[in-house]
């Protein structure tokens, strides 16, 4: 049965049930087809999404801009020279200001608070672009890569290497709602949120998935049929670039470890991936790696969710 996912805010996959999840992969997935065919379907004319962004992006603006675009809308980037989120004026006048204009929020921001507030003021749906606890669009479009490559989400298991950040967290969350198993492998010291954790352990249990930490490499990768890494310092890390370089290259995605996980595991990276740190050439480039399927999906993913809230 189709649930009316009308108005709602995407701050965080933790607020949507499994069946929310799957539907918005279903839309995302019918969104593409339909592409692919040539259909001209634009189920977003007339729409404007604001975009907000913090930090820059490639992925991101031109995921949510091109896929207004195509599908009938409009997107207008404001960044930072635009808004500064409160100083200039507060973030909920921000908010309030904007759903006079726009019909949807998205925001690329450094701190989450930001996005709980503006999704707090504005009567519009606000999307959570990316932000440091965070990264749910990111994992939507995972999903819908691996259910593309897989046929299938229940009853796999993910390895992700490296830090447990914000992309490490909305994985825990996604998969867990969908029955897929995760497994973070993380140098001591970069373990992920502990309420993130048990509240992604907690969804878990009720979709037959595990949720777990481990330091060792080898745990992370047995028996998994996706192996994910993400940049080891991300934006506003850069000082700490050389203690994490240090600390996470046993993590490192290599071809020594994609030989301990299952023999047709795919490769996934977020992007962008730093070539010969977090993984190497020979595994980026390699044919175990759907990383740019990946990127693509973004787009997919996102306007299969805006079809929905709006």
């Amino acid at each position: 049965m189709t649930v009316s996912l009308k108005g709602r805010n995407l701050v965080s996959l933790h607020d949507f049930s499994s069946e929310e999840i799957v539907q918005i992969l279903d839309g995302a997935a019918d969104l593409k087809r339909r592409y692919y065919q040539g259909d001209s379907f634009q189920p977003l004319r007339g729409k404007t999404l604001a975009m907000i962004f913090q930090k820059p992006s490639l992925r991101t603006r031109m995921s949510f801009e091109a896929g207004m675009h195509r599908y009938g809308g409009h997107a207008i980037y404001l960044g930072p020279k635009d808004i500064s989120l409160g100083k200039r004026e507060t973030t909920a006048d921000i908010a309030r200001n904007l759903d006079r204009f726009a019909d949807a929020i998205m925001a690329r921001v450094f701190d989450h608070i930001d996005v709980e507030i503006l999704a707090e003021y504005s009567s519009v749906p606000v999307v959570n672009g990316l932000s440091d606890l965070l990264h749910p669009c990111q994992i939507l479009a995972d999903l819908l890569t691996v259910r593309e490559k897989k046929g299938t989400l229940q009853g796999l298991k993910l390895a992700f290497l490296g830090d447990g950040n914000n992309v490490a967290h909305s994985l825990m969350y996604g998969c867990a709602k969908v029955g897929m198993s995760v497994a973070l492998a993380v140098p001591e010291g970069y373990d992920p949120n502990p309420e993130v954790l048990s509240q992604a352990q907690a969804d878990a249990e009720k979709t037959g998935a595990e949720i777990s930490v481990t330091h060792d490499l080898k745990e992370a990768l047995n028996d998994a049929s996706v192996v994910y890494t993400d940049v080891w310092a991300s934006m506003g890390q850069e000082d700490e670039k050389a203690k994490r370089a240090k600390d996470m290259m046993p993590y490192q995605l290599n071809s020594a470890a994609m030989a301990i996980a299952r023999q047709d595991a795919i490769v996934l990276h977020c992007l962008p991936a730093h070539r010969g740190e977090e993984i190497t050439n020979a595994v980026i480039d390699g044919p175990q790696s759907f990383v740019f399927d990946q990127a693509e999906n973004r787009l997919h993913a996102q306007m299969g969710l805006l079809v929905q809230v709006l």
